[in-house]
């Protein structure tokens, strides 16, 4: 639809967009979002919502909980971001992409406020999500903090539940430099009364949520107290990930099937389960069936593309959106369950991540394939090959992550194995 196209150009163009040109679009208050939104009459106070923070694992969690209340019977939104292939992913309901005439309409509505607040791309997308899950008379929105989370757009919701999973080194030019600081900013979203779970607990982190937990009076749970993986009960295939988990509450073992096979996902799995518990507690009808239906089948509910995703068995060929410290240990320590002759990465960065620490994770066996995002901030390739030699990693330069990726695919033996990964950007154009 070409009017379609044109409102994707002029929200792109018109609004600074943090993917794109980095810090200058990010606002450091509520201010445009609160202001948007009374325009639209504040829809986020028509439906329910749960709140999703962290900085990996976020998306993983708020796919997963979607599906959950989907397989349940309940008409759920989900708002996440950034998209892979279309905008239109941030926005859904029932695993269904928002209508790009809803897109149309609600974009040339806000115009003359755009005109007049001068919004980010994100705080209108926040805004337009609102709106379509109101319109839609949603049950419940699985919303999913952009950055941060005390000054994130979207940190203007009273949910059921707040969730924040793991804490690691990610925009710290935003967010702090230490682990307690970023924690800090996460922490924004723990608000009076309101349950808050916290996925996974870290010893230099824990204290700052207890803190925050206690000053709004919210009741605290962390997850490694009401869950523990069992010995031996994690299996990973190339498609599945298979869980035994021990309900510690209740001394029962659970049984899981994911189709998000990354063994990252064990941690997110157990902060999901806490929320869905509390959900229960509420009185949401949720049944251990629709739990485990749901888990099984994560991507066929929501749509969620890029983790650990296998889109080619021989040569195996995977795909994460993996792309700060913490993501990158976790794909590495997947890749030890792999079985390959021989491993080609295909990967780059934008210029705001740390690239000096993250190389030094990657495998100095694997022959590489650097290559450059088509955005402003996308670190150069042939930069991006010398800072990696500097940690002996061999490889050549490619100027598009398609001459990278078939350059790979041309080396690459069928008992092989292609990685794709360094960037949500790098991700989307392989796919």
């Amino acid at each position: 639809m070409q009017k379609y196209q044109e409102i994707l150009d002029f929200l792109y163009q018109r609004l600074p967009m943090f993917t794109k040109v980095g810090e200058s679009a990010f606002k450091k208050d509520l201010d445009n979002t609160v202001a948007l939104l009374e325009v639209i009459d504040n829809p986020h106070k028509n439906f329910k919502s749960i709140h999703v923070a962290g900085t990996n694992g976020k998306g993983s969690s708020s796919h997963m909980l979607a599906a959950i209340l989907q397989q349940a019977g309940y008409k759920t939104g989900l708002y996440t971001s950034p998209h892979l292939l279309d905008f239109r992913e941030r926005i859904k309901v029932n695993g269904q992409m928002v209508s790009e005439q809803f897109v149309i309409d609600f974009t040339e509505r806000m115009k003359p406020a755009i005109e007049k607040i001068n919004p980010s791309f994100f705080e209108l997308t926040v805004a337009m999500a609102f709106e379509y899950f109101k319109q839609e008379a949603v049950d419940i929105a699985i919303i999913e903090v952009g950055l941060g989370g005390r000054i994130d757009s979207t940190n203007v919701i009273t949910p059921e539940v707040s969730l924040i999973t793991n804490i690691s080194y990610d925009h710290k030019n935003l967010l702090g430099d230490t682990l307690p600081l970023i924690a800090a900013e996460k922490a924004g979203i723990i608000k009076a009364g309101i349950p808050a779970v916290i996925s996974e607990r870290q010893t230099e982190t824990k204290d700052v949520f207890i803190q925050q937990a206690a000053a709004v009076g919210a009741p605290l749970h962390f997850a490694d107290e009401e869950w523990m993986g069992a010995a031996n009960g994690t299996k990973i295939t190339n498609t599945h990930l298979d869980l035994t988990l021990l309900d510690i509450r209740k001394q029962e073992t659970r049984h899981y099937k994911l189709d998000l096979n990354g063994q990252y996902q064990e941690k997110n799995v157990m902060g999901v389960l806490s929320v869905t518990h509390i959900l229960q507690q509420q009185g949401w009808q949720i049944t251990e069936e629709h739990i485990s239906t749901a888990l099984a089948h994560v991507k066929r509910l929501t749509g969620l593309r890029g983790r650990w995703e296998v889109v080619n068995q021989h040569p195996l060929t995977v795909l994460d959106v993996g792309h700060n410290e913490a993501g990158i240990i976790e794909i590495m320590q997947q890749l030890r369950h792999m079985t390959y002759t021989r491993l080609h990465i295909v990967t780059g960065f934008v210029k705001d991540k740390e690239v000096e620490k993250v190389l030094p994770l990657f495998p100095g066996n694997a022959q590489y394939y650097f290559c450059k995002a088509q955005l402003p901030r996308a670190l150069d390739e042939v930069t991006l090959t010398d800072m990696a030699a500097a940690h002996g990693l061999e490889g050549q330069a490619y100027p598009t992550v398609q001459h990278a990726l078939q350059a790979a695919k041309q080396h690459a033996e069928k008992d092989d194995m292609i990685l794709v990964c360094g960037s949500c950007f790098i991700v989307a154009e392989a796919l």
